[in-house]
């Protein structure tokens, strides 16, 4: 059987904008040598793509370009890129127009927020910005900012920070809590008040590394109704990293979860080299598939693995 796949998390916007490794021109989101492209993605039974707009206030990008510059240059390649192959993919700024797209055969694209130093971390805007189709932030990346610690640094919200998780979901943006701090996440948990994701991180337990989450952790953001997409990047997987690691992770939450409903994808990809052995990009989705059903779990978990429950949080955190 074929699975749709809804994927919470990709890097490919930096590769759009020509920001991939720093030094490479723009790539075309139709057919190209990165992790992602349609023609690939066109063999799937669906697809649901999250494109994170990345920016960071550490001297991530060239010198000459402002991270303004860096947000406006992804988010205008995003939106280009999906104009330019509307035979195969559209901007969906529901979870209704998202099934509708793929009843029409057609790929969809969500916008998202990875670190909001391109806006100067105001919430203030976040209305504006879903208006323009955002519907997921993160509060940073691996660095300090006015909202929070990461999981680098450490140290919880700001006064800020909470600021900006209130008016996020009030505007019906998922607060997405990948890269952010222990001590910012339990802050987030304190104060939320609709589900809340980890779009692209692992299991602690399995591969003890900071940007993944604890048991506790997981548990926290089910009972908030939300998910956690599990993360292809071998170092967050663990040393030597195969399909079968993927699988690791997967039923490590399920068996800590005793539900299905708590986890999806968030691939990360075009956002690392180091990829699981057996996994190479999107047209590998269906071997994880056929690798989770030969590893024991039926039709429908896998569908709301792959699929449902992303989706569900989307709607459920609208307005």
């Amino acid at each position: 059987m074929k699975f749709p796949v809804f994927d919470l998390h990709c890097d490919t916007a930096l590769a759009l904008a020509g920001f991939y490794n720093y030094s490479k021109n723009p790539a075309n989101l139709r057919k190209n040598n990165l992790h992602i492209d349609l023609t690939r993605a066109s063999t799937l039974s669906g697809y649901a793509q999250c494109f994170a707009c990345f920016t960071t206030t550490l001297p991530e990008f060239p010198q000459n370009v402002s991270v303004p510059d860096v947000f406006e240059r992804e988010l205008t390649s995003v939106l280009r890129e999906i104009e330019d192959n509307g035979d195969l993919i559209r901007l969906a700024y529901s979870a209704k127009e998202i099934e509708e797209n793929r009843d029409l055969g057609i790929m969809s694209g969500i916008l998202t927020i990875e670190g909001p130093a391109g806006f100067e971390f105001d919430p203030e805007l976040l209305e504006n910005l879903y208006q323009i189709g955002f519907r997921i932030t993160t509060l940073g990346w691996n660095e300090q900012n006015p909202l929070a610690g990461s999981c680098v640094t450490g140290g919880g919200l700001t006064e800020q920070g909470r600021e900006y998780v209130r008016q996020a979901q009030k505007v019906g943006m998922v607060i997405d809590v990948s890269h952010i701090s222990d001590a910012g996440f339990w802050d987030i948990m304190d104060i939320t008040q609709k589900p809340i994701i980890a779009s692209h991180s692992n299991s602690r337990a399995l591969c003890n590394v900071p940007r993944n989450i604890t048991d506790e952790m997981f548990l926290a953001i089910c009972k908030t109704g939300g998910t956690v997409g599990v993360n292809m990047y071998r170092g967050f997987l663990g040393q030597y990293a195969t399909i079968d690691t993927v699988c690791d992770h997967i039923l490590h939450f399920l068996s800590v979860a005793g539900s299905d409903r708590h986890i999806s994808l968030g691939s990360d990809f075009d956002g690392m080299d180091l990829l699981p052995n057996g996994i190479s990009g999107v047209q590998d989705y269906q071997k994880l598939a056929d690798r989770l059903l030969s590893r024991g779990l039926d039709e429908l978990s896998v569908h709301r693995i792959f699929w449902d429950n992303a989706l569900g949080v989307i709607d459920r955190c609208s307005i």
